[in-house]
């Protein structure tokens, strides 16, 4: 999936807040100018009902109307359909919240898909009408159907902000993806409804999103509800979405999914992002910025409590880690490298979201899948979390999963008693003084922050405890950084052969635990030049 073709607009801005100005904005709002098709009935429930009978019958695609021609409109074509501001959704809305607009179909979002508005327990149909988009008038878009349809929407800030009309926080835009600003006003990494064989010996497949009905907040201190209905060869759903804005944005997720065929493996909660190279690897040497990632990190905090960081990275043939529970507490994709000189681009890598994984369901026994495919750009997103259930997925079983995606600038329930890894490095072992290219040894520099290590003195004691799977451990000690409150623990890994080592690391002091599990997969031969 073509990760550019997400990233809409600028999204940052302040909020106006004078009575006389909103008063004067919900008196100028102009008459909708939608189109709607009849109301019928509509509920959670019904919805549900709808997605259970579609599991009984044989999976039809999706029609694609003038395929031909929706595949001509590449990105910098689809970039200039705009959806009129003053045709939005909701924006005739007397609670004056958060305005809709939609998406147009291209080559990158082909399949067409029905919106609903919501109300009273009512749905009407919003019907596709070209003069809804500003479309330039040599666009190909113009010679599409009159019903072709709508590849997405997208949220927008209050209408009591001045700005509401160039600033969203939230797009859902196809198969079943979606994203979120987070606290620091920028897109980066993204959700999924479901992920079906990511990894499996099948191929994957890309069930996708057909229906959206969306409900209107209250107000803006309450969520704007999406419903959905899935579809795809191997099963079908219905999805019920809050999406409150807040400091940053979260969607908490009620799902029902009903299986037609049996599947190898069902990611549940499944989160994609990109990650080309950071600090922990060699291949800043193919591109002038030091850093180039949405995410840096997979953290997890499972069923025994236990707070886990690993360092994500960019292999050289597509791997996948797992990460066995029982009830998880949370797991999520974060971006910690917040500093603007390690990335030193004008796209904002150093405000790209966190998103954290909050079970609200008992997952039971399972297990956590990273899948980090190789990239030699920044243009795909290659790296993929998902919770993959113990239990077989079968055809005729149905399951039911809640879960809340918090999109923050740092994971929400991040434990105050230990310290959090900062950065990951990686070097030629040995020491100064002595030969630094030793055939098979590699240092590591992990740093560690946070209040634990704020209380501690220059000359107190601490220690690493370093596992690994197969490999001598030499050279351990822990050390402060300079006048910071950072430490960092320094330690050879001495390995023959060029198969995986996995790691594990903590500090203490004596009995007292200071930091969170550090865990990384090395690989010898990415680090051996």
């Amino acid at each position: 999936m073509h990760r550019r073709t997400f990233v809409y607009g600028s999204l940052a801005a302040g909020m106006t807040s004078s009575a006389f100005v909103r008063r004067a904005a919900a008196l100028a709002r102009p008459a909708s100018k939608l189109q709607f098709a009849e109301p019928t009935p509509f509920n959670f429930d019904l919805l549900i009902e709808r997605a259970r009978k579609l599991a009984t019958a044989p999976y039809q695609a999706p029609p694609r109307p003038a395929a031909d021609l929706v595949a001509q409109i590449g990105y910098d074509a689809h970039g200039r359909l705009q959806w009129k501001r003053d045709h939005a959704l909701f924006a005739d809305s007397a609670q004056a919240t958060f305005p809709i607009t939609f998406f147009h179909l291209g080559q990158y979002f082909p399949h067409p898909v029905k919106m609903y508005a919501v109300q009273n327990a009512r749905a009407r149909e919003l019907l596709y009408d070209a003069s809804g988009f500003d479309m330039p008038s040599d666009s190909i878009a113009r010679q599409l159907p009159s019903d072709v349809g709508f590849a997405g929407f997208r949220l927008h800030e209050s209408q009591r902000r001045a700005d509401w009309k160039t600033q969203d926080w939230l797009a859902f835009c196809g198969a079943t993806y979606f994203r979120a600003i987070g606290a620091l006003n920028s897109y980066g990494a993204s959700a999924r409804g479901v992920a079906v064989n990511v990894t499996a010996d099948t191929p994957e497949e890309f069930p996708g999103f057909t229906e959206f009905y969306l409900e209107a907040a209250k107000s803006e201190r309450d969520p704007v509800i999406v419903y959905a209905l899935l579809d795809g060869p191997s099963l079908s759903g219905a999805y019920r979405i809050e999406c409150q804005r807040s400091k940053g944005v979260v969607t908490e997720v009620d799902c029902a999914l009903f299986l037609r065929k049996d599947v190898q493996q069902l990611g549940i909660a499944p989160l994609t992002s990109m990650y080309w190279f950071g600090e922990n690897d060699r291949r800043y040497q193919l591109d002038w910025r030091p850093e180039v990632h949405d995410s840096d990190g997979l953290v997890l905090w499972n069923g025994a409590g236990e707070y886990i960081f690993r360092p994500l990275n960019n292999p050289g043939q597509l791997t996948t880690s797992s990460f066995f529970d029982r009830g998880p507490k949370g797991f999520g994709l974060v971006q910690r490298d917040r500093d603007y000189e390690h990335y030193l681009d004008g796209v904002n890598y150093d405000r790209r979201p966190s998103i954290w994984v909050e079970p609200l369901s008992d997952f039971g026994a399972g297990s956590v899948k990273l899948v980090e495919i190789p990239t030699d750009d920044e243009t795909m997103d290659n790296v993929v979390a998902f919770w993959n259930s113990d239990q077989p997925a079968k055809a005729g079983a149905t399951l039911h999963y809640r879960y809340r995606l918090h999109w923050l600038d740092r994971e929400p329930f991040l434990p105050k008693a230990v310290a959090h890894v900062v950065a990951t490095r990686v070097g030629r072992g040995g020491e100064p003084g002595t030969p630094r290219a030793e055939h098979g040894t590699s240092k590591f520099v992990v740093e560690f922050a946070g209040p634990p290590l704020d209380e501690c003195s220059v000359d107190q004691k601490l220690e690493a405890t370093v596992g690994a799977s197969r490999a001598e451990i030499s050279r351990v000690r822990v050390e402060p950084v300079g006048s910071t409150k950072r430490w960092r623990a320094l330690f050879d890994v001495g390995f023959a052969g060029d198969q995986p080592i996995e790691l594990r690391l903590y500090l203490h002091q004596g009995t007292r635990t200071l930091s969170e599990t550090w865990t990384y997969p090395y690989r010898p031969r990415a680090h051996a030049t």
